[in-house]
């Protein structure tokens, strides 16, 4: 093994070494896998590694003493060591450059990206540029080691910084509390935080006015947000019931979802590859547009081929609705002062070229009622649809609608009818029926058959009469009887207006027919 890695190119981007008993070993690169020899492992091999390492502690992970190197076990029912996954580990330099800018802030800040991404590497050089170039008091909490390597003493790497070991995962909560009340760090560099405790420990620390710098699992701050167990760490969740006037105003329910506190963690980064990272300068903010289904702006920072940063503009990660008619359009937004020309994430899957002589085919605009925006942006990128989610029926080309969310709101019906948007209405809001509804709207922009669902504004469907009296008993007691303001109906047909006229008679109020032929329709009065 050691002679089949032995020259620089078996090494130059390994990335780990596995040995499973029974198997031939592999190593394993970047979208690759290379046997190393014939021969399947045995047990005195994996003895004879094991000898080579330190202890491995209760999250079953091991060291060689001065390096950087992650040796993890897996065990079978007795406890023997059947396999082990051998990480290599790497000091490299340059990383901090993507946020050199926000360590001089002095705010705590949260990495995240899947495993392998680099989150601790950049964690290990922040330390660094922290206790070196800033002066600052850094104390590292290494839990399995990863950080400043094995052993007692401290890898280089991580400067000046000082080291205090866990010895059980468990406690690495208290370890967070001890060097605060002992060492007086300015700064506790934190790798994976994954528990409640450790959550809890995070924000007492964060209260004491000292600096974290941590990382945890997630691809994207929208997941932290659903993970209840980190949700702390971007201020937590909680659940709000609103009146009736403001659920009306802001088009929702009214039980929704807002933030709870502050963020322990008030700057975040999104590591998408070791060569781009999405950076939030205001976590706050972000997380309550996250939580109204709304677009967010992080400035995509990627690191070129010859070193330099390159700053993208802050934009919107889903797409902005346009503004609502009779505003004036927002200023353009002005790029970073540093930015140089932005390159292309090379692992981003590239769209496939569309045909020269097919013209450009605007986005369907969506307007959901009763749907949360960020459900409607989800369907769409699930199937990569020409549809855009605007934030008002005046934006749109259609209404997609869940079935007796509009009758709640006979002014919105009455609005789509003027504007002549089709209405498609739905009976469930799951992923499926989202997606597919989408897929109709786009069929019937296209000249495609209508379905059994879709509903045409004006006129609307006459003989719905379970849709027809919700609709008349929700204006009744929603608004006639309330505000003592008449309503007008939607167009029904002779027999569902004889209902509706019964059920308005019903409360003691009065009601007439306006309109003529299919747009004949009930208008309630006050008493």
């Amino acid at each position: 093994m050691q002679r089949a890695l032995a020259g620089p190119e078996q090494r130059e981007g390994l990335l780990e070494v596995v040995l499973d008993l029974g198997r031939v070993p592999e190593a394993r690169y970047p979208g690759r896998v290379r046997a190393l020899g014939n021969d399947p492992i045995e047990r005195s091999d994996l003895a004879a590694v094991l000898q080579r390492l330190g202890p491995f502690g209760g999250d079953n992970r091991a060291g060689i003493e001065r390096t950087l190197h992650r040796i993890s076990a897996i065990r079978n029912r007795t406890g023997d060591v059947v396999g082990l996954t051998c990480r290599v580990g790497r000091a490299v330099f340059g990383t901090v450059a993507m946020v050199r800018d926000l360590l001089d802030t002095g705010q705590s800040l949260l990495l995240m990206g899947r495993p392998g991404v680099g989150k601790t590497t950049a964690l290990r050089e922040i330390a660094r540029v922290l206790a070196d170039d800033l002066q600052r008091r850094v104390v590292v909490i290494d839990t399995s080691n990863e950080i400043a390597g094995d052993g007692d003493i401290p890898h280089p790497a991580i400067g000046r910084a000082r080291r205090m070991q866990v010895a059980r995962p468990e406690l690495q909560h208290q370890v967070m509390i001890e060097a605060v009340e002992n060492h007086m760090p300015e700064v506790i560099v934190i790798d994976e935080i994954g528990t409640e405790l450790e959550a809890q420990a995070a924000r007492t620390i964060a209260e004491r006015g000292v600096m974290l710098v941590a990382t945890a699992h997630g691809n994207e701050l929208a997941n932290l947000i659903r993970n209840p167990t980190l949700s702390d760490l971007v201020g937590g969740i909680q659940s709000v019931t609103l009146g009736d006037e403001e659920a009306r105003r802001r088009r929702t329910q009214k039980t929704v979802l807002e933030r709870a506190a502050e963020p322990t963690f008030p700057l975040a980064v999104e590591m998408h590859s070791r060569h781009r990272w999405l950076v939030h300068r205001d976590v706050a903010g972000t997380v309550d547009l996250l939580l109204r289904g709304q677009p967010t702006h992080p400035q995509v920072r990627e690191l070129g081929g010859d070193g330099r940063l390159v700053l993208c503009d802050d934009g919107p990660v889903r797409p902005a609705p346009p503004p609502a008619w009779g505003t004036a359009a927002p200023p353009p937004r002005r790029p970073a002062p540093l930015a140089v020309v932005p390159r292309p994430d090379p692992t981003a899957p590239r769209p496939a070229p569309a045909a020269a002589s097919a013209p450009a085919v605007p986005a369907l605009r969506v307007y959901g009622v009763g749907l949360a925006a960020q459900q409607l942006e989800e369907a769409v990128r699930r199937r990569q649809l020409p549809v855009q989610v605007v934030a008002g029926p005046e934006q749109a080309d259609a209404l997609l609608s869940v079935r007796g969310q509009l009758g709640r709101d006979p002014e919105l019906r009455r609005q789509a009818r003027d504007l002549g948007l089709p209405i498609l209405v739905i009976k469930s809001d799951t992923p499926h029926q989202l997606q597919r509804a989408m897929e109709r709207l786009l069929e019937r922009r296209r000249g495609g058959a209508g379905t059994e669902e879709e509903e045409v504004a004006a006129p609307a469907r006459l003989d719905d009469a379970h849709a027809a009296l919700e609709e008349c008993r929700l204006a009744v007691e929603q608004v006639v009887l309330p505000e003592g303001r008449p309503v007008e109906l939607l167009p029904r047909s002779e027999a569902v207006r004889a209902l509706q006229a019964e059920l308005v008679h019903h409360y003691r109020l009065r009601s007439a027919v306006f309109g003529r032929g299919l747009q004949q329709r009930l208008r309630v009065f006050p008493a």
